[in-house]
């Protein structure tokens, strides 16, 4: 818990240097001078300070993420390992969907949630389908998601249930088409399926958010209030109801019907045992 502890105040303290940098950059813009000489020196020096300090503020960024993601912890471990053998088997086999039948289960998100919940549950893991819901505000619009979240009640007992959270598309819930290069190296860092504690994953959604908004920031582009933080907080983290759904029905392969052959067709004969047709020579 300290080094996690550590981690959020190495977050913290990232979010409010940047803060101070904008305050700074926001005076300069602001300051006045008395010839045309020092307008330009000082439009120059400001250039130069931007450039180094969006180059720190990625480098930061890029070490912040890295050290969240290298800690981990022996239940977080299991769970991981479990996850990662379910989806190998689920994507061997053929699960009817229930959604959209005769869709295999596979492609569906909602149908392999509750799959791989199911499963987990087998195996004694206390999983359960989140479903979070939050209403628009003046800043994001109102909306919903789906997740998978291991709770361990006798891990610890002093700080409570110890939640592990299974998010099957992490990566792509940060992916933006327009990013810069920098942004983009923080995408490749994250894992297309995560599997953690629920502390990390608020430490990984406030670097990228950050990262995000510095990134249409740098390109003048404005960000979609679903890119804010706010709205991706409120997936993980907003008010959501557990439920354990009934497993999904087996795909069995069914058997090829033979191929049926047309009356007209001379091939019939062929099939037909004891039954010959002489040739006829044309003359």
């Amino acid at each position: 818990m300290g080094r996690e502890f550590s981690t959020t105040l190495a977050t913290s303290r990232s979010s409010n240097e940047v803060s101070f940098a904008d305050t700074v950059f926001g005076f300069w813009d602001s300051s006045n001078s008395s010839n045309d000489r020092d307008v330009d020196d000082d439009d120059d020096d400001e250039n130069i300070c931007t450039t180094e300090n969006n180059k720190a503020f990625w480098v930061e960024q890029d070490q912040l993420l890295k050290g969240i993601l290298c800690r981990t912890s022996s239940r977080e471990i299991k769970v991981r390992q479990a996850t990662k053998e379910l989806l190998r088997e689920l994507n061997m086999s053929e699960m009817l969907c229930v959604c959209r039948p005769p869709v295999v289960a596979k492609s569906c998100r909602n149908c392999l949630l509750r799959e791989l919940c199911d499963r987990l549950l087998n195996l004694g893991y206390n999983c359960a389908i989140c479903k979070s819901k939050w209403k628009s505000t003046s800043e994001i619009p109102s909306g919903e998601h789906t997740y998978l979240e291991v709770t361990d009640n006798l891990s610890n007992t002093k700080s409570g249930a110890v939640k592990v959270v299974i998010e099957l598309s992490f990566r792509a819930e940060f992916e933006m088409a327009r990013a810069n290069e920098e942004y983009n190296q923080l995408i490749r860092r994250l894992p297309e399926v995560y599997v953690g504690k629920a502390e990390r994953l608020r430490a990984l959604v406030k670097i990228m958010c950050s990262a995000a908004k510095k990134c249409m920031k740098e390109k003048k582009m404005h960000i979609g209030p679903w890119r804010k933080h706010e709205y991706m907080q409120a997936k993980w983290f907003g008010t959501s109801e557990r439920s354990t759904v009934e497993p999904l029905p087996t795909v069995y392969p069914t058997r090829q019907p033979k191929p049926k052959a047309s009356m007209l067709s001379f091939d019939l004969l062929d099939n037909i045992h004891g039954l010959h047709c002489p040739t006829v020579e044309v003359v």
